[in-house]
């Protein structure tokens, strides 16, 4: 059996064996399989193919694996209720301050005061949600 054709078959088993665990580290580990089939086809002696089989899976193994493991298992935020809110435009319905006042924050009336306490923010300006007290929005005029 021709070499290339016995890195081809490591390879497709290899990928196999990655579909039914899914563990990232053997479609790597394929992926240098077939590069040292490529290097087999080249004609290069058995010592040379191992040789790109060991550099490839180590290179892969270093350099693509952290990269590919965090994009797996990174998770988006996904903000709900509440903290939703944080970030949001909204606009002064009645003034706020240090007193609370009334934000339609989209299309919902909330209870609100002013982040700043020293600052007064009359109706019709448009704010920031800061942050979520409770049932208060705290609430900063935008610039």
């Amino acid at each position: 059996m021709q070499s290339w054709l016995l890195w081809l078959s490591i390879a497709a088993v290899l990928g196999i064996a990655e579909l039914m665990t899914a563990t990232l580290d053997l479609l790597l580990l394929a992926l240098a399989a077939t590069a040292a089939g490529g290097a087999a086809a080249l004609g290069l002696g058995v010592g040379l193919q191992l040789l790109a089989f060991a550099v490839t899976a180590a290179a892969l193994i270093v350099l693509v694996r952290p990269v590919a493991r965090r994009h797996l298992t990174a998770y988006p935020q996904l903000r709900s209720g509440v903290a939703a809110l944080v970030g949001r435009e909204a606009v002064v319905l009645s003034v706020v301050g240090r007193e609370p006042g009334r934000v339609r924050i989209g299309g919902e009336e909330w209870t609100a005061r002013s982040y700043d306490p020293d600052l007064l923010i009359p109706a019709g300006t448009t704010v920031d949600v800061f942050a979520i007290e409770g049932a208060t929005a705290l609430v900063y005029p935008r610039e």
